[in-house]
């Protein structure tokens, strides 16, 4: 542990002594080096391809799920689209110094409330590679320091993203600890690294249930949970059929790995080509999980369970509940969701109404997939990743959410009487 302490610490001591420099570069040099970071992702494509065929094989190795392979997966394709979402941080507005509130009070002091960053962030991570560059961009565009753990399956794959990313840095003259990688794997760093109230200002963990739970359990600074996505979509009666079988087929088979996929279908007892729904969703190689009413039509099918309808399988299932009206589907949806994407696909205006109104999840999605909750689809660029609690930020967490607020009083001698 004494170990651990002297490396956090260390951590902790730089991060401190670069948030000064940070907090006060100019928007046209953050932009500079962003864009030279998208460059030199893109020169260095073939190196990072061959540091994650490691990280791939090892996984492998060690029976990884298919769903954790595909989210650790670099591939030419997505290391293009990484550099273009670190153009797009940098194409967007600098959130540093907006003024969110200006007044003179009846005193005649002037009050203005400005956007400034957070300060030291943490995020915890297993996985996705390409969050090491997402945050670490967007960390840096908002003026934070970026402390970044990301999980050793991915050891290989974050060292050389991170390595690029400094290296920018340090062509530019700025601290190189604008974004600081834990580079030991072992779990008792994370405890001591959650200790560090005084230096780091919020953590974020993204990953699995036993990750979030950990880090919840464990920290003593504020955590914005990015937790599981149990979505769920409600076919209404009225549902126009070609419409379903597009979103369902997105929303399940177009990245089943990812949070934003389906995982619950709640489907109206009366739509008439339910059926065909199922077939189309079968012959698209989904394994369909029925409760009772639906195994009349495929009885071949596996039973839904309790349990089934709780998880985040991240795979090809899918699971179907049949009910009579839209307040079941509304106990349904209140009952097993996460809170992170619920869709209604309806062409009753009512229905829809009643379905935005009374349910309450970070999104909700109307006649579209579920995939759209992304903050590169929001327009944030890139995202620290997709928070399902209520404080501070809900939903994609984007450039803004990385900053708070402070206020600034100018008075000309007033005294509070």
């Amino acid at each position: 542990m004494s170990d651990s302490k002297e490396y956090t610490d260390n951590i902790a001591k730089r991060a401190s002594a670069a948030k000064r420099e940070i907090r006060t570069l100019k928007t046209i040099i953050k932009n500079d080096v962003l864009k030279l970071l998208a460059e030199d992702i893109l020169k260095n494509k073939d190196s990072i391809i061959t540091e994650n065929a490691k990280d791939i094989a090892a996984g492998k190795e060690k029976n990884l799920s298919p769903a954790l392979l595909d989210r650790l997966l670099l591939n030419e394709k997505r290391i293009e689209s990484l550099a273009n979402s670190v153009l797009e941080i940098a194409a967007l507005p600098d959130p540093i110094g907006e003024v969110v509130r200006g007044v003179h009070l009846p005193n005649g002091i002037e009050l203005v409330s400005k956007r400034v960053p957070l300060g030291v962030v943490l995020v915890i991570y297993e996985s996705r590679p390409n969050v090491t560059i997402d945050v670490g961009a967007l960390s840096f565009k908002s003026g934070n320091i970026a402390i970044l753990r990301g999980g050793s399956e991915a050891i290989h794959s974050n060292l050389i993203l991170i390595g690029i990313f400094r290296n920018v840095l340090k062509k530019k003259n700025i601290t190189e600890d604008a974004v600081i990688f834990v580079d030991k794997t072992d779990r008792s760093h994370i405890v001591s690294l959650l200790t560090k109230d005084k230096e780091i200002d919020i953590v974020v963990p993204r990953g699995g249930e036993g990750l979030i739970s950990f880090v919840t359990e464990h920290s003593k600074i504020p955590v914005v949970k990015h937790d599981k996505g149990v979505c769920n979509i409600f076919v209404d009666i009225t549902a126009d059929f070609d419409k379903a079988v597009n979103i369902l087929l997105n929303a399940k088979t177009q990245r089943p790995g990812v949070c934003n996929a389906v995982e619950n279908v709640v489907i109206h007892k009366d739509f008439p080509r339910t059926k065909d729904l199922l077939t189309a969703l079968k012959d698209k190689g989904v394994e369909i999980l029925l409760d009772e009413p639906l195994l009349k039509l495929f009885p071949d099918a596996k039973k839904a369970t309790e349990e089934e309808y709780a998880l985040e399988f991240l795979d090809l299932r899918l699971s179907f509940k049949t009910v009579s009206t839209i307040e079941e589907a509304f106990e349904f949806i209140e009952k097993f969701s996460s809170g992170h994407s619920e869709a209604i696909l309806s062409e009753d205006h009512k229905n829809i109404e009643k379905f935005l109104s009374q349910l309450d999840s970070a999104a909700l999605f109307v006649n579209c997939s579920t995939r759209f909750h992304d903050g590169g689809e929001f327009g944030f660029g890139a995202e620290v990743g997709i928070s399902t609690g209520k404080l501070h930020v809900r939903g994609p967490m984007g450039l803004v959410h990385l900053t708070t607020t402070k206020t600034i009083l100018r008075g000309d001698g007033q005294v509070r009487g």
